[in-house]
């Protein structure tokens, strides 16, 4: 099959499929607050370039202004639902076509349809704002269906708000030495990938962002996601097909099954 995945480092992907190119939470910086990018280039111009952009959730490594200030004038940006209205620098970006979603809601992209699913994790605008606007993944059909589950954790009826899928864009990982509520790790991803049984799998949003000074604190958590969800995605869905891609690398899943 034709669908092609690139992965640029941290959640931001570029799903290619029937023509159509969606770009996932870009994050196009060297450093972002007390993060900084560790390993992997950074995101060439030509990343930028997309039919459709997905924010997942509003974390500011997940909706980053300045990096959708590079996308081309006209470009779809979708966002969870009440985003713009908890993060009022949106609005500069008139250039954009911003559209607010919430689970279950659809977006089409010529032959492509974006449903937006369910997450479980906090959606608000950190460190202010009481304001909540839903964490959200979302699935991609065209050729193929891809989901793309954003920042999330386990949780009930994942399976089924989900739906069928051929591709999972799983996180494994995060930016810090601990992993707080409402996030996968290598392990809670494997499950989830057993629960959601696609053909083939990547694991994203691991080993680009750290915290300045920190380089020495629990190191594995920067390092080891990937691989530990390669080992225990064998052991917990043996069928499925995992791709562990370095930074600006792209898979064509298909041509594996």
């Amino acid at each position: 099959m034709g669908m092609e995945v690139t992965w640029w480092g941290h959640a931001t992907c570029t799903v290619e499929d029937s023509g159509v190119r969606v770009l996932t939470d870009p994050l196009f910086v060297r450093r972002l607050a007390h993060l900084r990018r560790r390993r992997g280039a950074l995101p060439p111009p030509e990343a930028a370039l997309a039919d459709l952009v997905l924010i997942s959730h509003l974390h500011s490594d997940h909706l980053h202004v300045p990096s959708l200030a590079r996308l081309a004038p006209g470009t779809r940006l979708v966002v969870p639902r009440g985003a713009t209205r908890s993060v009022p620098a949106l609005r500069r970006l008139t250039e954009l076509r911003v559209m607010e979603v919430g689970a279950g809601d659809e977006v089409k992209a010529g032959p492509v349809v974006v449903r937006a699913v369910p997450a479980a994790h906090d959606g608000r605008r950190l460190p202010v704002g009481p304001r909540r606007s839903p964490a959200l993944g979302y699935v991609i059909q065209g050729s193929v269906r891809t989901y793309f589950a954003g920042d999330t954790g386990l949780f009930d009826g994942m399976a089924a708000a989900v739906g069928q899928v051929e591709v999972a864009l799983l996180p494994v990982g995060g930016w810090g030495p601990y992993l707080g509520h409402g996030h996968l790790d290598a392990g809670r991803a494997a499950q989830a990938l057993a629960a959601l049984g696609p053909r083939a799998a990547v694991p994203v949003h691991y080993g680009t962002y750290w915290p300045i000074g920190l380089d020495a604190v629990r190191p594995h958590e920067f390092h080891a996601p990937g691989g530990e969800f390669v080992r225990l995605a064998a052991r917990a869905a043996p069928g499925v097909a995992v791709h562990l891609l370095d930074h600006g690398e792209c898979v064509r899943p298909g041509e594996s099954w």
